[in-house]
């Protein structure tokens, strides 16, 4: 079914973007199936953003960014265990959490978009003040893209609509890994709490 383009009316649309950092997937990634996997997605939602901004859509930038030495950051979780182990045997990446934290340019930041960090959680929902931002801007629909469909954009996806936003997923504009596990996550789980759209159909409407 087409969308409705009153559902993504630039001036109660907000397009948000979940950990396309450079620490995450760009020059400084340590997850090569995962860059891999959202190269077409980066290239979508550079579009997206470009022509969204062009339109009036608020642009929301969603990075994670703890200290180097983990401190306050989520222990409870495999990713976490991971990092504190390499962290204990001396293994640190090359690169600040600032560095990491930085969009890639595939994307990149207009001086009107926001960009908001966490350090702690799986969702910036939990601990970015994204929710009271998007309802302060008089956003009614979020257009969520990015990182990754295993975790964070789910939780994303999930969280705003547990908080009553409409949620717009492009299919194209986001990636998990496997790639086929993305798929199924999007047939699957988002399609029931998300309209799934592409990124040429929105790129339409807004045109």
């Amino acid at each position: 079914m087409p969308l409705d383009p009153a559902l993504v009316d630039p001036p109660h649309t907000a397009i948000v973007i979940n950990e396309c950092q450079r620490g995450v997937v760009g020059d400084l990634a340590n997850l090569p199936q995962l860059v891999e996997s959202v190269a077409p997605a980066l290239a979508n939602l550079g579009r997206l953003a470009k022509t969204g901004r062009a339109a009036g859509v608020q642009v929301v930038h969603c990075v994670v960014k703890g200290r180097a030495d983990g401190k306050g950051s989520n222990q409870n979780n495999r990713m976490a265990g991971v990092a504190r182990r390499n962290r204990e045997a001396g293994i640190v990446p090359s690169f600040s959490p600032e560095e990491g934290a930085q969009v890639v340019d595939e994307i990149g930041v207009d001086p009107a978009d926001i960009v908001l960090s966490r350090m702690h959680g799986m969702s910036p929902m939990s601990d970015t003040g994204l929710d009271p931002l998007l309802r302060n801007l008089g956003v009614s629909t979020v257009v969520i893209g990015g990182v990754s469909l295993n975790v964070g954009v789910t939780n994303l996806a999930m969280d705003a609509m547990n908080r009553g936003y409409d949620v717009i997923v492009p299919r194209d504009a986001s990636a998990g890994v496997p790639p086929e596990y993305g798929e199924q996550v999007l047939n699957n789980s988002i399609s029931i709490i998300a309209r799934l759209t592409t990124t040429d159909e929105l790129l339409q409407i807004w045109s």
